[in-house]
């Protein structure tokens, strides 16, 4: 039997400060899914690659971070190190192993990908430990929360909120409008045809996933004063990405975005009508988007 609150719900949606305090908890769930999955959706639908080390660059990005502030105590040089430091290992990777599989049977690029996994795993644990560490919150955001309607706001969670928001407008305009982002699209659509052009289709490979890399890194770092760091903690987080994809789309960015804003507020909020159903909600979701809609809710039909 499935414990079932939902006066503790209800009371919650009545409230409106409890409502703003469940709302904002949601939206930066949401917002970390998004960073990582759009990296992911974004090297899917240009590479056809499902990326299944992609959460070790969250884990990457998070550790990283954490020890630039440790060694200078500049909150921006770690936010910095962590996407940078990732888009050049995710270039590296994408250069040395992935782009050797290309092509090839879906299963073997998976293989890598989890053999990958691992090994990111313990070169973690070699250099940082096996314990858990935690970064600490920088001090410029150690002061009192806003209240907004009686609803607990950490000033934190703005920064959070913020940043992602403007990398989903910065990507969206990038792809949509600029040349690279024009050339990138059409190596997603026909890449015999940019490659004819005389346009280095590796080259666009490489950067797509360093950039969905730099993503991941940048989610990670931002997580790194409210989250545990350990070796490992990009799995969980890789696989709710990619219930975010499956939700809104393969290859969509926008489908990225709202699918993780809802699996945001389905965490926040179904932990309080369904306390010990929160993953499970998650699941059943998805399902139901799956049986309704099966290329996600933006996914475009494939001809």
């Amino acid at each position: 039997m499935i414990p079932v609150d939902l006066d503790a719900l209800a009371s919650c949606l009545a409230s409106p400060a409890c409502l703003v305090t469940q709302t904002t908890s949601g939206l930066i769930i949401g917002m970390l899914l998004f960073l990582v999955a759009v990296g992911l959706t974004l090297i899917f639908g240009v590479l056809k690659v499902v990326n299944f080390s992609h959460g070790a660059f969250y884990m990457f990005g998070a550790y990283f971070a954490m020890t630039v502030y440790q060694l200078t105590g500049s909150f921006a040089l770690a936010i910095l190190a962590g996407a940078a430091g990732t888009a050049i290992l995710g270039l590296i990777f994408e250069r040395v192993f992935m782009s050797r599989v290309y092509g090839r049977d879906v299963l073997m690029q998976l293989l890598v990908c989890y053999a990958f996994v691992l090994i990111f795993d313990d070169v973690v644990r070699m250099i940082w430990g096996p314990e858990f560490k935690s970064m600490g919150m920088p001090a410029a955001f150690q002061v009192p929360p806003l209240f907004i309607a009686g609803g607990v706001v950490p000033p934190y969670y703005l920064l959070l909120i913020g940043v992602a928001l403007a990398a989903a407008v910065v990507l969206g305009l990038g792809l949509a409008r600029s040349r690279i982002g024009k050339v990138i699209r059409a190596a997603a659509q026909n890449p015999g045809m940019v490659s004819a052009l005389g346009i280095n289709t590796g080259l666009i490979y490489g950067g797509v996933f360093a950039l969905g890399g730099m993503l991941a890194g940048l989610a990670g770092a931002l997580a790194a004063p409210v989250r545990s760091l350990t070796p490992g903690m990009g799995f969980s987080v890789l696989i709710e990405s990619f219930i975010v994809t499956v939700i809104g789309g393969m290859g969509s960015i926008l489908g990225a975005l709202i699918g993780a804003l809802l699996i945001g507020l389905i965490r926040s909020f179904g932990s309080l009508g369904f306390p010990l159903f929160t993953e499970g909600l998650m699941y059943l979701f998805m399902v139901i988007v799956l049986v309704s809609r099966p290329t996600g809710l933006f996914g475009k039909e494939v001809a």
